[in-house]
């Protein structure tokens, strides 16, 4: 009898079970968090376009055998590919985090919830393209999903922890995309919980690659094989695959005893639309969230401290918890991985030269003589009121300051700056910059045409909302002689 109990299946767990049924049945009713989708994959395509311009990343694109042909399979934006589905979320998920460009939340968890667009588009554009008569699915369609992707990776961030068990937050990305894709597939809610539980069973890749002394470009495709992953479990629980319902609780083998200390996986709010509706947007540079505003202070400071570079004795940044964690680097920076990540190199740029672009993390500026000598005179001190409303649900603040004193004993004024221009508390002073920075995107790809006409779609928003998703991404389709 004991060993009939044993064989008997739990229910399905809490979490899985309320995964699957947002998946499965959600309906966006806000208006803003539609709006701001729609920005959120002009941002993402764009970041993935400017992406193209780097051979450390072109060099991962294309079929994993090469030649191999894909008739009507998922096109990767900014090329000539056409690939399976599951290695074209790999080839998107690559392009879009390759440059830190795209969006952020920041929570107990940090991420880029837009990373799942990898998945999203490469599973919407194979079923619109093989099968349309049964279901082309539309613009309005993708921005519902990217809702809902956000939302699961978001929620589950705001009080889960994973990166101080040493687990990256690309599992979250692996979460919500299998969620979406297995519904984007048609997936019941059954399938669904049972594409969910086996992405949780694959546990977590470890943060090594984020720091140092391993800081290393894998931190750039890890959420491309998080999106290919999530694909592949949705096609295969398309197939009848079996899942797993105790994945999380089951006693010493589920993901909290194994993985997770022991620790629930909490949900501190209902899923909905709040994390689209709060989403950060990385719009002025491409860095490390949790720098932002310490290198928009910086940049204020240049015209202040460029002549006087000789005279500099020390410079103190004023910061949150989670940067002087993850952020705060001394000695050596060995590639633009490990530049990207350092609260001290963004700012010594911003000092330095007024601005940042992905090319600062280069080796030709990296080897500029200034930019240490600035890196070694800097302090990093904890403000502990930028760390609680850094946490505190209404206002999510990511403050730096920046002060820089002289040698003759005066010192700048301490500038602070605490939310950055893709907070949403800054919307509408960021949405003409977002678009300038997706003009400037499009055209590093893309002829003064192509550009215009992708443009003037986006600014059309019925027609965008209306356009089946494999007419969208035809507009994405590189000409000529490009990949």
């Amino acid at each position: 009898m004991s060993a009939e109990v044993s064989n008997i299946r739990p229910e399905p767990d809490k979490i899985l079970v309320e995964l699957a049924d947002y998946a499965a049945s959600y309906t966006p009713d806000s208006r803003e968090a539609i709006d701001t989708a729609r920005h959120n994959l002009m941002d993402t395509l764009g970041c993935g376009l400017l992406a193209l311009r780097y051979p450390a990343c072109t060099k991962l694109l294309g079929p994993l055998a090469p030649g191999t042909i894909v008739p009507n399979g998922s096109r990767v934006p900014g090329t000539k590919f056409e690939l399976d589905p599951v290695t074209a979320a790999f080839n998107i998920g690559a392009l879009i985090r390759w440059l830190d460009f795209n969006d952020t939340w920041l929570a107990a968890e940090w991420g880029h919830p837009s990373d799942n667009l990898g998945a999203i588009l490469a599973v919407m554009d194979f079923v619109s393209r093989s099968d349309a008569a049964a279901k082309r699915y539309k613009v309005r369609d993708l921005l519902t999903a990217m809702i809902q992707a956000h939302e699961m990776q978001g929620v589950l961030a705001l009080e889960n922890s994973f990166n101080r068990v040493g687990l990256d937050h690309v599992l979250l990305v692996r979460i919500a995309s299998t969620a979406v894709a297995t519904k984007l597939l048609g997936g019941t809610r059954e399938q669904i919980t049972n594409a969910v539980s086996n992405a949780w069973l694959d546990g977590g890749a470890l943060r090594t690659y984020r720091h140092a002394p391993n800081t290393g470009s894998r931190k750039s495709w890890a959420a491309g094989d998080a999106t290919s992953r999530a694909v592949q479990h949705a096609f295969m629980a398309m197939k009848g695959e079996m899942g797993y319902p105790s994945a999380l609780t089951a006693q010493t083998w589920g993901f909290c005893d194994a993985l997770f200390r022991g620790q629930p996986i909490k949900l501190s709010r209902p899923f909905g639309s709040y994390v689209m509706e709060n989403v950060l947007f990385k719009i002025s540079f491409p860095a490390e969230f949790h720098a932002q505003t310490a290198v928009e202070t910086a940049i204020q400071l240049h015209p202040r401290v460029r002549d006087r570079l000789a005279e500099i004795q020390k410079i103190v940044i004023h910061t949150q918890e989670s940067a002087i964690r993850i952020i705060d680097k001394t000695g050596p920076l060995h590639n633009p991985a490990d530049r990207d990540h350092c609260l001290q190199y963004m700012t010594a740029i911003g000092l330095l030269f007024g601005e940042l672009t992905a090319d600062h993390y280069e080796e030709a500026t990296a080897k500029d003589p200034r930019v240490d000598a600035l890196r070694e005179k800097m302090a990093v001190q904890e403000d502990r009121r930028y760390s609680r409303e850094y946490l505190e649900p209404e206002k999510r603040s990511i403050a730096n300051a920046v002060q820089v004193f002289f040698t003759d004993g005066t010192a700048t004024a301490k500038v602070e700056v605490e939310y950055p221009v893709g907070h949403r508390r800054r919307r509408a002073e960021g949405r003409p910059l977002l678009m300038k920075k997706f003009k400037q995107n499009l055209a590093t790809r893309f002829g003064p045409e192509r550009v215009e006409k992708i443009l003037a779609l986006f600014e059309d928003v019925k027609r965008l909302e209306r356009m089946a998703v494999d007419e969208f991404v035809e507009h994405f389709v590189a000409e000529g002689s490009d990949r």
